[in-house]
């Protein structure tokens, strides 16, 4: 029985591995294709393999052995990333994009943690990703602080400013609490607008990343071979993705994180058992807002340059998007619900005009037919040790 049952679970690993490396190539192909249809064949085609591997129990199986083999799974999405990124060594666009969803990735996780976790609704990323963008323009162009603290310095700034609403976040709830982040979304762009200093509708121009001396904005070469400048920016992307996916992940299991499920879950009911629900949602509001400053203060000395169009209330709901999508509260379902709202529109020209509204019915039939989205979470135990299963 034991030898069995070690022999399906070395298949199943196998399976996973096939599965991983399989996700790998579809998602060069979708990267490298320009062609529209040969696009869509290639989307259709990995939607009827995901399709018959979900039919025949296949999906199943290897998401059972990666969820048992945390090890194996950390490897193989660290082989993924270095494919990927060596495929394109040299396509500046492509890494571009890259990078940017890894950013938005982040962004989203903050949002996980607050809407997901806590239940604080947020519909401002967009505004608190603009905040750690503008904060790191002003501190780069005009103080010698270095850029590893600038980037620090856009969470602070994000968080602080974001602290500024909790009064009215923590008076109201549901509906209310989510106008509340619209107007402040709203506003916020109108700020950078009107405001010439910060430079207006124009935007302002940010030095590149530099660390220890290191400017990023250099192009690298390695055994005689060319590397992109935007590989320094797609592999601390990368990095910083891993860490706030780490750190989101331990606060989910630990007994922070079950205070946060339980004030979501019955916010009447955590305040009887004695929780106190103004500070665990000013934790999850502020630890949320300093991720998506962090992702801002990146993105703008990545692309060198910030702009009030950048941050619009449609790119919040673009965020939103992202997070319903693949499952409110799961964080594994970030990057593949990322790739579908931002990648496909950018790849797909075609849809490019409606995209909002392509964003809009996906929402709408995502909670018609699928309230908890593409990946749902999982319920856990009510130990802090608990592991998905």
């Amino acid at each position: 029985m034991t030898v069995v049952s070690e022999q399906t679970s070395r298949g199943n690993a196998a399976l996973a591995v096939a599965g991983v490396a399989l996700l790998t190539v579809f998602s060069i192909l979708v990267l490298h294709v320009h062609d529209q249809w040969a696009l869509l064949v290639v989307l259709v085609l990995a939607a009827a393999v995901g399709w018959g591997a979900r039919r025949a129990g296949l999906a199943a199986s290897a998401s059972q052995a990666l969820a048992q083999r945390p090890a194996l799974l950390n490897s193989l999405v660290v082989m993924a990333f270095v494919a990927i990124v060596a495929f394109f060594h040299e396509d500046h666009f492509v890494l571009l994009l890259v990078a940017t969803l890894l950013l938005y990735a982040v962004v989203c996780m903050g949002l996980n943690l607050q809407i997901g976790y806590c239940g604080v609704m947020n519909f401002a990323g967009a505004a608190f990703f603009g905040t750690g963008a503008y904060t790191a323009a002003v501190l780069a162009s005009h103080t010698a602080v270095p850029h590893l603290l600038v980037l620090l310095a856009g969470g602070l700034a994000a968080a602080l400013i974001g602290s500024v609403l909790l009064l009215p976040v923590l008076r109201t709830r549901g509906h209310y609490a989510a106008l509340v982040t619209i107007a402040f979304g709203t506003m916020f762009r109108s700020f950078l607008e009107v405001n010439d200093t910060l430079g207006g509708p124009q935007g302002l121009r940010v030095p590149a990343l530099n660390l220890f001396g290191w400017d990023l904005s250099q192009g690298l070469e390695i055994g005689g071979i060319s590397l992109s400048f935007y590989v320094n920016y797609v592999v601390l992307a990368f990095f910083l993705t891993a860490l706030v996916f780490t750190f989101t992940r331990r606060i989910e299991r630990s007994w922070v994180g079950l205070n946060f499920d339980a004030i979501r879950i019955d916010e009447t009911a955590a305040a009887t058992f004695g929780l106190n629900i103004a500070r665990w949602k000013i934790t999850a509001f502020i630890f949320g807002n300093f991720l998506a400053g962090v992702a801002g203060a990146f993105f703008a000395l990545m692309t060198a340059f910030v702009a009030p169009t950048n941050f619009t209330f449609a790119d919040s709901l673009v965020l939103l998007s992202i997070v319903v999508l693949g499952g409110i509260g799961n964080l594994w379902a970030i990057l593949p619900a990322a790739a579908i709202v931002f990648l496909l529109p950018e790849k797909l020209q075609a849809i490019q005009e409606y995209r909002f509204l392509l964003y809009s019915a996906a929402v709408i039939l995502i909670l018609l037919f699928r309230a908890d989205g593409l990946f749902p979470r999982r319920l856990r135990n009510h130990l802090p040790g608990w592991s998905r299963k």
